[in-house]
């Protein structure tokens, strides 16, 4: 072939793949970011595979991501910002062929990034956690005082176990024997509140386009007013916004915060718009009682494939879940503490909704293993079924909910109390706890406070010797059974 022919063979092979190598290049095609109170996710979403780099820069703090031959189409400017550690994001070409993406930043961050393959709600997604370093993961932790309190009572139930099993009682060693304080504790029992999925994972999704995430939030939320607003209770929040938590972290968190109880709401579906009803589940170390648990169960615990889990960082926790299930001997009294506090609320639940399934069912849920906390799933109803999305949405029906899972759990301490607790002490020292109580709460009035629970004025006033309407944030009201 002559040299001239040749070169024209050449140049139109290279104009040819010019355009190529352009739809080859990779795109950040959306960024999402997810503010948490001690860490925030920003989540790229790419159009294929692709290499990246994290480092940080100081003087002014920065945090520097390169991906290689990648462009950006996202738009950066529409990002909200709020309520993370990040001022100001921007991106540009770096070495011709690659993308810098640029974090100023507004405190100090310990970074971590990882890579996720698609499943089937995402793509390829980049995935950079500025996690805050000393901060918690609830914004109000448990005071330390009521922590060493409670500490001492799982110590204490574990050498009892011990004995009841026939071995010898382990002696605590001396740096963890805490002397409880005097006079008596009067201890606040802790509930931690899980609303399941968030940020990442919307959970399932209904007709109308509902979010499970959103709805089992604004649930959360209520329970913790009528948690907070009970005197000898007090909540934390798993989650408190639109952000991920994964599976095993949840537990972490409560068993940290020095847990009594711990609750994981959720909204079922299924692919039929037919099945309908509330549900409660409690953990089984065996199989699961039904099929329908089997197949939820298996469905959530795939939480942390869409809600963006390091499967290179999953191991980190190992350790520690296997010493709490060689060192806890517990787990038996925690199960029956379960299904028996999982009765009551599906009692008082079956008064507010049709229950789908008439007794507490038990599967192999992830966010229920912390061997000696008592926990339970509760599905509130199907988001699936067009009727029960309506009502999920209900802030009415959100209240009556929220009141029917405490009502089940309030049940359960009054009647078993923890020693160190302020009900204990109200037991023990004969102090009446007939009747509920509710805690003042900023623009509560009272004939808000005698519907939300349904006794007329009269009564409320009767009860709490009340001659007018005065009422102040703080004031402890008795609540007359209705």
């Amino acid at each position: 072939m002559r040299p001239a022919i040749l070169h024209r063979l050449l140049a139109l092979s290279l104009s040819m793949m010019a355009p190529l190598a352009a739809v080859e290049a990779g795109e950040v095609e959306n960024l999402r970011l997810w503010a948490a109170p001690d860490h925030a996710r920003l989540v790229f979403d790419l159009a294929s595979p692709t290499r990246a780099k994290v480092f940080s820069l100081d003087n002014p703090r920065r945090l520097v991501i390169d991906l290689d031959d990648s462009r950006m189409q996202a738009d950066l400017d529409g990002l909200d910002l709020t309520g993370s550690a990040i001022s100001r994001i921007r991106s540009g070409v770096r070495e011709g062929d690659d993308l810098r993406v640029v974090l100023d930043l507004e405190r100090e961050v310990a970074p971590r990034h990882f890579v996720l393959a698609p499943n089937n709600q995402y793509g390829h997604r980049l995935v950079v956690d500025l996690e805050y370093p000393g901060e918690s993961a609830v914004e109000d932790p448990i005071d330390p005082i009521e922590a060493m309190i409670r500490e001492q009572e799982i110590a204490a139930k574990r050498a009892q176990a011990q004995v009841d099993l026939g071995g010898r009682a382990v002696t605590p060693e001396p740096e963890a024997v805490v002397q409880p304080a005097q006079p008596h504790p009067k201890r606040d029992i802790i509930i931690a509140i899980d609303a399941g999925h968030g940020g990442e994972d919307p959970g399932a999704i209904g007709p109308s386009g509902t979010l499970e995430k959103d709805v089992v939030l604004q649930i959360a939320k209520r329970l913790q007013q009528r948690v907070n607003a009970t005197e000898g209770f007090r909540a934390v929040m798993i989650r408190d916004s639109d952000y991920y938590v994964g599976l095993r972290q949840r537990t972490h968190i409560a068993r940290e915060q020095k847990a009594d109880f711990f609750v994981s709401i959720h909204a079922d579906a299924f692919h039929s718009p037919r099945p309908n009803g509330s549900s409660v589940f409690a953990l089984s170390q065996r199989g699961a009682t039904s099929e329908t648990a089997q197949w939820l169960a298996e469905s959530e615990n795939k939480a942390d494939l869409i809600g963006g889990v390091d499967g290179n960082l999953s191991l980190k926790d190992k350790d520690e879940v296997l010493r709490g299930v060689l060192l806890d001997l517990t787990m038996t009294a925690t199960l029956n503490d379960s299904l028996s506090i999982g009765g009551q609320v599906l009692d008082r639940m079956g008064r507010v909704n049709r229950l789908h399934k008439p007794r507490v069912e038990q599967a192999g849920f992830v966010v229920l293993k912390s061997p000696d906390i008592p926990s339970l799933l509760v599905e509130t109803g199907f988001i699936s079924n067009p009727q029960e999305e309506r009502r999920l949405l209900d802030p009415a029906h959100q209240e009556k909910m929220a009141r029917a899972i405490f009502a089940g759990v309030e049940e359960h301490f009054r009647t078993n109390p923890p020693p160190a607790s302020l009900l204990a002490w109200q037991r023990d020292n004969g102090r009446s706890t007939a009747g509920n109580e509710y805690r003042i709460q900023p623009g509560d009035t009272l004939s808000e406070i005698a519907s939300r629970h349904d006794v007329p004025v009269r009564r409320l006033k009767q009860a709490n010797e009340l001659n007018g309407d005065v009422i102040r944030v703080g004031q402890v009201l008795r609540i007359p059974r209705s």
